[in-house]
């Protein structure tokens, strides 16, 4: 994908690639399927060649924490590129006081630093191919911001060093929970989709200025998740519990209680489906280890996963 070529070379295979993005996607992210959905079609313009050509696609993923706003950049990123490794990830309370923009772009000469390669210039140099994830954008210093800005606006920026650093082939995405703590309906439904959204793009204008905000492709508002979305997610975390255990000669057996018991658990309206991967840590990945340690000489074969009849996690053994 993406290898270089531009767009009225890319290869049938690439463009089916594409064409099948959104399903894909929707296989690891549940409960965000208009997020999802936009998401593709920006990306869609920018591969059938009808986008403005010299900037990089760019969003805003906006919403409460644990809806899926990370987690979808990385599906992204592995989908896209074949490869989690062509994520580059800014943490941006790393990147909170002034001096820190050279941690991106190289100290300029004379200062400390000056013979090292900025931090995200060097990864975009070396793939040049890859998401872009600045996390936490509300954190982020003005003069990191006006860094980002100018590769939104022109495609590129100069490092410490003099050299160009283009970012036309990346996908840039950004970040927040702004906009979603003022509110227990934060993110999509039924009433209230436009009253989030404006909510969300004030809260926006707080710290970034308009001509940043109208430089973004989409800002994309996600839902809150229910239990039922968790115990999908729950579902989708089991099957790749299950691929490891395969690995070792260990079959994992399960079905949608299980996962149930583990949304029952983990499930938090404040912190939607963070608490999920604790959860299958603690409960399951936890007493298998241990019953994988005690049973060396009589190897485990078979690990059952069920709900018991006070609605909790049960773990058996064959």
């Amino acid at each position: 994908m993406w290898t270089g070529i531009p767009a009225s070379n890319i290869t049938e295979n690439e463009f089916s690639k594409i064409d099948r993005m959104e399903a894909e996607l929707k296989k690891r992210i549940i409960g965000q399927d208009e997020a999802v959905e936009r998401l593709v079609r920006a990306i869609k313009r920018s591969r059938a060649g009808i986008a403005y050509k010299k900037k990089p696609v760019s969003f805003i993923f906006a919403g409460t924490t644990g809806v899926g706003k990370t987690e979808l950049v990385k599906v992204l990123a592995n989908y896209m590129f074949d490869s989690p490794e062509t994520l580059i990830r800014l943490d941006m309370s790393e990147y909170m006081e002034k001096h820190t923009v050279s941690r991106l772009v190289g100290s300029p000469p004379g200062y400390v630093g000056y013979d090292e390669a900025g931090q995200l210039t060097e990864k975009i140099r070396r793939k040049p191919y890859s998401v872009v994830l600045f996390d936490e954008i509300e954190k982020a210093h003005p003069d990191v911001l006006n860094i980002l800005l100018q590769i939104l606006d022109d495609g590129r920026i100069t490092d410490s060093h003099g050299k160009v650093c283009n970012f036309e082939n990346a996908i840039i995405v950004m970040t927040t929970n702004a906009g979603s703590t003022d509110s227990s309906s934060a993110g999509f439904n039924a009433t209230g989709k436009t009253s989030d959204n404006a909510r969300v793009i004030r809260a926006l204008e707080g710290f970034l200025r308009p001509e940043f905000i109208n430089r973004v492709d989409d800002i994309i508002v996600f839902n809150r998740l229910t239990k039922d979305d968790c115990a999908k997610i729950a579902m989708i975390m089991l099957g790749d519990l299950s691929k490891v255990l395969a690995d070792k000669g260990i079959k994992l057996v399960y079905d949608i209680t299980a996962a149930e018991a583990i949304a029952e658990k983990g499930y938090s309206d404040k912190y939607g489906a963070r608490n999920l991967r604790r959860v299958i840590q603690t409960d399951i990945e936890d007493v298998i280890a241990l019953k994988i340690i005690e049973s060396y000489k009589n190897p485990v074969s078979e690990v059952t996963l069920s709900k018991d009849g006070d609605g909790r996690i049960a773990v058996s053994f064959a």
